[in-house]
């Protein structure tokens, strides 16, 4: 196995009833790169990531973090190595403020989350640490705003900064532009930019701009299974990548690369 791949699987499977929604999947993302996962919807990239993050068990294959076998892992066992995701929804607390949202996951580092019997001062300690992860995502002007009064691209780069506070080697973000108007999707582009120096990035998008822009490589799934990988000048023109890609998201394939 190459020491460079941060993450690799092997004949990755996931049924569901039968029903192939990953097939057979060898997937290796090279250590410090922005690796994006793409597809047509029903193309398995959550699941994917479900089974990377052990959120679901594969039905077949293997997956190795940093050359260890983890197919066996837990997920609190994977988070723990380093392998930390975000979701397609938005994910904070709401009616806390933007900073206690980041303390939270500092606590959850440092293995006191569930700490309740604390004073609010033993935990100041944290806010150094929190409003510096805040700064690094143009949060730290709303630290004291509670995180429900957040507009939604704000919400994103807060749960951005809460998995930062986790440390991870490898985040892995799901779907992190969805929703999300143009001014906002070029601020989280630059902020996934930022945010990717000193760890690797895995991403499933669906903004073939955003792809083009960030991504060192790129994975195409269909219909569970893996019709190509390279970088984007290399997937654009693949022919099976254009078949997958019909209508609009070949139009914004090759708008992308124009």
């Amino acid at each position: 196995m190459a020491n460079d791949f941060i993450i690799e699987t092997r004949g990755l499977t996931k049924e569901f009833n039968g029903f192939g929604a990953v097939c057979g999947v060898d997937l290796q993302v090279r250590q410090g790169q922005i690796h994006a996962l793409i597809g047509p919807n029903g193309a398995g990239k959550t699941t994917c990531f479900n089974l990377l993050t052990k959120f679901l068990v594969p039905t077949r294959g293997r997956i190795f973090f940093k050359g260890d076998d983890i197919t066996a892992a837990r997920a609190a066992e994977v988070a723990r190595r380093g392998v930390v995701r975000s979701f397609q929804m938005s994910a904070v607390f709401p009616h806390l403020t933007v900073l206690e949202n980041v303390r939270i996951a500092l606590q959850r580092k440092l293995g006191t989350t569930f700490h309740f019997w604390k004073r609010e001062a033993t935990l100041a300690a944290l806010n150094p640490r929190a409003l510096q992860l805040l700064d690094a995502v143009d949060l730290g002007a709303h630290a004291s705003v509670a995180a429900i009064e957040l507009p939604y691209g704000r919400k994103r780069a807060l749960e951005i900064a809460t998995t930062l506070a986790m440390e991870p080697e490898l985040m892995l973000l799901d779907e992190p532009t969805q929703g999300m108007g143009h001014e906002d999707v070029d601020k989280v582009t630059a902020l996934i930019k930022r945010a990717s120096t000193g760890r690797t990035v895995l991403m499933v998008e669906h903004n073939m701009n955003v792809v083009a822009t960030i991504a060192d490589t790129i994975t195409v799934l269909q219909h569970g299974r893996i019709i190509a990988s390279g970088t984007y000048a290399e997937v654009s023109k693949n022919p099976l990548v254009i078949e997958a890609y019909m209508g609009t998201a070949e139009a914004e394939l090759q708008g992308a690369q124009g």
